[in-house]
């Protein structure tokens, strides 16, 4: 389990600002809207937000709840008011013709002081480039991550 520690979601930045507006507004669980029900992460302990371009940075994280999958109706219907997506009709233009979606879910997110760019996050990882499904890092890339975004 120690080398699936955490899971880091590529993000882009209007969901993960909409993100972070619910959590500013009180909300306690929100849930990262996935097409298709074969996407990471099965099981985790925490999530890292990873804010695709323009920002290129970790800008934060959270504890990893649950992931959620099912049919598309079913699962809007148990978790959409999580999302960050404003309405269902919203949400059926996002997932598109996919009948199969995944909510990952999460709580006590936390926005980072100093978002770590790019070049820090490929540094600590000893990559060149980040996997756009997202992957999974062990607890002590993990914890360096944390310490990094203050």
């Amino acid at each position: 389990m120690s080398e699936k520690h955490a899971f880091v979601i590529m993000v882009k930045d209007k969901f993960w600002r909409g993100f972070c507006d619910l959590n500013r507004d009180g909300k306690k669980k929100l849930s990262y809207v996935q097409r298709g029900g074969n996407a990471p992460p099965k099981n985790a302990s925490q999530i890292f937000f990873y804010v695709t371009r323009p920002v290129s940075q970790m800008a934060g994280y959270a504890d990893f709840v649950e992931r959620k999958v099912g049919d598309a109706d079913s699962v809007w219907g148990e978790h959409g008011d999580e999302s960050v997506l404003k309405s269902k009709r919203q949400y059926e233009e996002f997932i598109q013709d996919n009948r199969s979606v995944a909510f990952v879910r999460f709580r006590n997110l936390r926005v980072a002081s100093n978002p770590v760019p790019f070049a820090s996050v490929c540094v600590l990882l000893r990559k060149d480039r980040l996997s756009r499904r997202g992957f999974y890092i062990d607890k002590e890339t993990a914890d360096k991550l944390v310490t990094l975004m203050g």
